[in-house]
């Protein structure tokens, strides 16, 4: 059971997988958040149904999913609707992330969460001891979602927009790694991290 618990985040391209990702190698267990999405709109699930009453079966697919892209481009550009759905979703995300954590074997967890910051920050997950943000500067995200996604400027501007600023991101940060560089440093960085990380948690 792990009682300590870090929070990772960072904006879109920031590389934050590449970050969990080595923390798992080092045998850390990661609690993923999208993982977590995905579990609490199942077919079937509470979750989902209570998505169909608040905006109708035009978000299912034929085969009664949710159809992500059609909710994806519904919620885009309304903040209204983004924000109803974000209040069925994400106290079920925050549940579910927070059992996977104190499930977890070692002596401490990481919960990959990564619109932790418009999700309510620590007043929403009182439960993390520390918080990591992974950081690069905006036009290093912009030229990522470019290559990574094959998106146009447009709209590799509008996803940017559409997330929580990285001003509001770094204020919510006891650690950060700026991950504009090469995966050598990003070794070093998360080895460091991993250790103090240990220290705090009683290893």
């Amino acid at each position: 059971m792990s009682n300590y618990v870090i929070g990772v985040t960072g904006g879109v391209a920031a590389g934050k997988s590449e970050v969990t990702r080595r923390f798992e190698a080092l045998g850390v267990v990661v609690a993923d958040a999208d993982v977590a999405a995905r579990e609490a709109v199942a077919r079937g699930s509470d979750g989902l149904a209570e998505l169909v009453d608040a905006f109708g079966p035009g978000i299912l697919t034929a085969d009664g999913d949710l159809d992500r892209a059609a909710m994806r481009e519904r919620v885009f550009t309304d903040t209204d609707e983004r924000k109803r759905l974000e209040a069925i979703v994400h106290p079920r995300i925050r549940t579910k992330v927070r059992a996977m954590c104190e499930q977890a074997p070692g002596i401490y967890a990481i919960a990959a969460v990564p619109l932790l910051a418009e999700g309510g920050g620590r007043t929403a997950y009182p439960w993390l001891g520390r918080i990591l943000v992974v950081d690069v500067p905006v036009a290093v995200q912009h030229a990522r979602l470019m290559r990574r996604d094959g998106v146009d400027a447009a709209l590799a501007d509008a996803m940017i927009a559409a997330q929580a600023t990285r001003a509001q991101r770094l204020a919510i940060a006891d650690d950060i790694i700026v991950n504009d560089g090469g995966l050598e440093s990003l070794d070093a960085h998360i080895a460091a991290l991993d250790r103090s990380y240990r220290a705090l948690a009683g290893g």
